[in-house]
């Protein structure tokens, strides 16, 4: 099983509670692909991940979950671990 990072930053911005799993600049690419979108709703409503991709590799990573707000930071951190979990493992 691979290992599942932990949350390096959280920050709270407008409407969504930024989990941060890897550094943004490691990442050639980064997006949001459907099926991923579609885990993490399954676990928080709205919530929305953004998957990294590096040049050298074909394997898509979570490199962070925007949780809604309104959950509060320590449930948001509960819900992005759960969404890292079912997506990486």
């Amino acid at each position: 099983m691979a290992r599942i990072p932990e949350a390096k930053s959280i920050t709270t911005e407008d409407e969504y509670i930024h989990v941060r799993y890897r550094d943004p600049d490691q990442f050639d690419q980064i997006r949001t692909p459907d099926w991923a979108d579609r885990t993490s709703d399954s676990v928080s409503e709205g919530s929305e991940v953004r998957m990294g991709k590096r040049d050298a590799t074909d394997d898509w990573v979570v490199q962070s979950v925007l949780i809604q707000k309104n959950v509060g930071e320590q449930k948001a951190r509960e819900q992005a671990d759960e969404i890292i979990r079912e997506i990486e493992s």
